[in-house]
């Protein structure tokens, strides 16, 4: 997967988010109080689409430090969680155990994530945030299938690729085609400035994102084998992308009244062929 360089893209991300993993445990946007009260961070969208977990497996891919893993175990999946970041795994394994609620974490990247774990599961799950961090999703798919049980499920809801065409710094003030919608092997370098999760955080270390198309997704998606059961998209994001966004009492954000309705969020839902 990729050159050398790919792998030093990659490796750069991952100390940026061992950097940030005490940032976001700390912030509001993750609410880890209420989580440990009890809260569950899953949104209404996944938690309506994935559906009942209860008694199936889970696997949950680039979990971050695994509040979502655990909120599906808190539904009765038997969870595992993975991520890159050597922190964020720690920091999960802590929450599994000062909740008590049981999960398995594995620290991998997700293309080498067939030399660290064994085992099929019913659900393949990730969320919010995570294709940009990919470099090539021929191959994340691959993975995706190859933990699969026959028949078993995956499930994505991220930002809609259409809506990284638009220019998203702080001082944005309405919607302006800035970015390509295509891919390119080469990344883009975003220079440290806060974390989306607390503006106001120092943060050391820049990021490098790559873009997919949404026929990119379904495309990698098929290839390794799967069949996509829906795709749906919304004109909602998790959070403010744009700095004009608007927060409904919903803790859905929304473009302001006057501009028009665009696809913020998708979400995708695939099965492997059982035999």
């Amino acid at each position: 997967m990729g050159d050398e360089r790919t792998w030093d893209y990659l490796d750069a991300n991952r100390e940026r988010w061992n950097e940030l993993t005490p940032i976001h445990a700390r912030s509001a946007y993750y609410g880890v109080d209420a989580f440990k009260a009890g809260a569950s961070t899953l949104r209404s969208i996944e938690r309506a689409e994935v559906g009942d977990v209860a008694g199936k497996s889970l696997l949950h891919l680039q979990c971050h430090f695994g509040l979502d893993t655990l909120s599906w175990a808190r539904l009765g999946a038997t969870v595992t969680g993975v991520d890159f970041s050597e922190e964020a795994i720690a920091l999960a394994r802590a929450l599994s155990a000062e909740t008590g609620v049981p999960a398995t974490f594995v620290r991998s990247d997700i293309y080498a994530l067939p030399e660290a774990l064994t085992g099929a599961f019913d659900t393949v799950f990730t969320s919010y945030g995570v294709l940009c961090w990919l470099p090539d999703l021929p191959a994340w798919a691959r993975v995706i299938a190859h933990f699969l049980k026959p028949g078993g499920v995956f499930y994505i809801v991220d930002g809609h690729p259409f809506a990284d065409v638009f220019y998203n710094e702080a001082d944005a003030t309405e919607l302006r085609v800035a970015y390509s919608y295509f891919h390119a092997p080469e990344p883009m370098k975003w220079e440290a400035a806060g974390s989306y999760a607390d503006h106001d955080a120092v943060v050391t270390r820049p990021s490098y994102e790559w873009t997919h198309s949404l026929g990119d997704i379904v495309d990698a998606l098929t290839g390794a084998g799967l069949r996509i059961v829906f795709l749906h998209e919304f004109p909602v994001c998790s959070w403010a992308r744009f700095p004009f966004m608007e927060e409904g009492a919903d803790g859905w954000w929304r473009l302001p009244a006057g501009l028009p309705a665009l696809p913020l969020t998708f979400s995708l839902r695939a099965e492997r062929p059982a035999p």
